[in-house]
């Protein structure tokens, strides 16, 4: 089997093993490597080369800068702004929420941004007495498009932006996508504003958690009769859980409620128990352990709070240890001391057999339990809460810090074009870092878990594999495909095909790997046809980060649940904006980068 014959097969095995999302996606990268050496395609050396590369610093150091922004708690102050700005209008607000996430985007990336944005805007529409709904898809798509604006917008625009080098090209300058970013911003958000707010479901917005959450048929109370077997026993010795598949979620005791009991809480004659489980559980109680459902019983929100107590929604975040996990299998009750009482997945209310959900990036839960607890666990990044945080762990005596910190690497990386003198890009944002640990901004021991390792180890494999396929000619062989089916149409017509190229491969593949996989062919068809390479380089860029037809883009992902969405939601509205933003691109990046 010839050398390009085994590229193409590994890269088709490595599009199938990321569009069904079965392994991590640095996982498959390595594999695909391991593939290339194995089968003799690549050398050891070559194959990890990418891991050399100095882009991977640069980005692992912007992870940390972008922690001390979050760890400070920057974005609040703009949400109380505008609100006092926008008052209960929808479109103002849509407005405000697109722009402030297109400006945090081009230096936070956009899914940083939306998830740090979503609390906000969640509670801006409480406030406002909007639907979330009509809100969180233009947070998304405002970040998107916001992060299409600089170097550091998207972890692809770093990307692309590395593995150019070996191509001949210089690295992306700052704001050398900033032309056509900001206009395609402006056309996005006319284009939102004007048709795409009307095109928006309005769902969600309820104000108890109860009624959203649809789960009072699942919950109810019951009095433990005098003669009752349970009179003297723990909730743990009752077996209640596993004998009837009920969870105890209060007491009611001589008029005093007690949420959340622990297992050690003795039951006594005439306690009123409020119980969660499905209905026919709850209809045989009494015959089974003498208990006598209370008739008039009427859930509320009050009901499953009390003390310490309160409800919360929290969304399961990527990197979550519960993703693939059952509440059984982590034994989330024991360990952390919280009642997970129903499951939103994609606009979808789980509320039986939640012992044996395995949860999924996204998942919304209502969370029963102390807000102590919940916070430890959104400070280690395993959930989000779904409204306003505590602001006890934000450093906001450091907020000073870390806008001097991104400030300086802004300055230095911007030395060339001010003073002639150019300052690596790695060297600027490791100065910036260096201030945030002098500062204790970010503190050392929590640095590393700043930063996402799985997409370095991604870019280095997709840089070692666009090697492989500069070696053996696959990307002569896949170019010249695209310019034969293309070029009688114009090299306007062959750059659409690549922009549409990367469009359809970012749905089922992540964007980084969408445009590192389409680069070397780009390239190497600007180069046959006689064209300039940058031309096709910033179109692949741009389409990568141009995924609005389905949710599966991360910054997408964030808002489905939250904004009650249903796919089609987000093809209806994306498909739309997508063609706008094609038609937008294909116009301006020739002028500003011609052919």
């Amino acid at each position: 089997m010839t050398p390009i014959a085994l590229t193409l097969i590994l890269l088709v095995v490595a599009i199938i093993l990321f569009a069904t999302e079965k392994l991590p996606v640095d996982i498959i990268g390595i594999l695909l490597v391991m593939g290339l050496v194995l089968t003799r395609v690549l050398n050891v050396q070559d194959a990890v080369a990418g891991f050399g590369n100095d882009i991977i610093i640069t980005i692992g150091g912007l992870f940390i800068l972008v922690g001390g922004l979050i760890k400070t708690g920057m974005v609040d102050v703009i949400g109380r702004r505008m609100h006092r700005i926008a008052g209960d209008s929808e479109f103002v607000l849509t407005a405000l929420i697109m722009t402030a996430a297109a400006a945090g985007a081009c230096v936070l990336k956009n899914t940083t941004t939306t998830a740090m944005f979503l609390p906000v805007v969640i509670g801006l529409a409480a406030k406002a007495k909007i639907p979330p709904s009509k809100l969180l898809m233009p947070l998304a798509f405002g970040a998107i498009l916001g992060g299409s604006c600089t170097l550091i917008g998207t972890s692809t625009n770093l990307a692309v932006s590395g593995a150019i080098v070996r191509y001949g090209q210089q690295p992306f300058t700052m704001f050398e996508l900033a032309p056509v970013g900001v206009i395609t911003f402006a056309v996005g958000m006319v284009y939102m504003l004007l048709f795409g707010r009307r095109m928006l479901p309005s769902r969600g917005g309820e104000e108890s958690l109860t009624e959203q959450y649809q789960i009072r048929d699942f919950i109810s109370e019951v009095i433990v009769l005098p003669d009752s077997p349970l009179v003297g026993k723990t909730l743990g010795e009752s077996n209640i859980n596993t004998d009837l598949d009920l969870n105890i979620l209060g007491i009611v005791r001589d008029g005093v409620r007690i949420s959340a009991p622990s297992p050690t809480e003795r039951i006594q004659r005439r306690d009123s128990l409020i119980v969660e489980g499905k209905s026919s559980d709850i209809l045989r109680v009494k015959e089974e352990v003498g208990l006598e459902i209370k008739p008039d019983f009427m859930l509320n929100d009050v009901v499953l709070e009390g003390g310490n107590v309160e409800l919360f929604e929290l969304m399961v975040m990527r990197e979550s240890r519960l993703v693939g996990q059952t509440l059984k299998e982590l034994r989330f009750r024991q360990v952390y001391d919280l009642t997970v009482l129903a499951v939103n997945r994609h606009g979808a209310t789980l509320v039986n057999k939640l012992s044996d959900v395995r949860f999924i990036f996204g998942d919304v839960l209502l969370v029963q339990g102390n807000r102590t607890r919940i916070e430890e666990m959104v400070a280690d990044r395993e959930l989000m809460m779904m409204g306003d945080m505590s602001s006890a762990n934000i450093r906001v005596d450091k907020r000073k810090w870390a806008a001097l910190a991104f400030g300086v690497f802004i300055v230095l990386s911007l030395s060339k074009t001010v003073t002639g003198y150019e300052i690596p890009l790695a060297i600027s944002v490791l100065v910036g870092v260096m201030i945030l640990l002098a500062t204790r901004t970010v503190r050392y021991r929590e640095m590393y878990s700043l930063i996402d390792f799985r997409l370095l180890v991604l870019i280095a494999c997709m840089m070692s594999f666009g090697v492989a396929m500069e070696n053996t000619g696959a990307d002569k062989f896949l170019a010249g495909l695209i310019t034969d089916n293309f070029a009688q149409f114009g090299s306007e017509a062959v750059l659409a095909g690549f922009f549409v190229l990367t469009v359809a491969l970012t749905q089922p593949m992540s964007n980084q790997a969408a445009a590192l996989v389409v680069l070397p062919v780009a390239v190497k068809a600007a180069a046959t046809l006689g064209l300039n390479p940058r031309t096709f380089i910033v179109a692949v860029t741009y389409a990568a980060s141009f995924s609005f037809i389905t949710p599966l883009e991360p910054a997408c992902v964030l808002v489905y649940t939250p904004g009650r969405y249903k796919f089609m939601d987000f093809v209806k509205v994306g498909t739309i904006l997508t063609i706008i933003v094609f038609a937008v691109s294909i116009l301006l990046v020739p002028i500003f980068w011609p052919m």
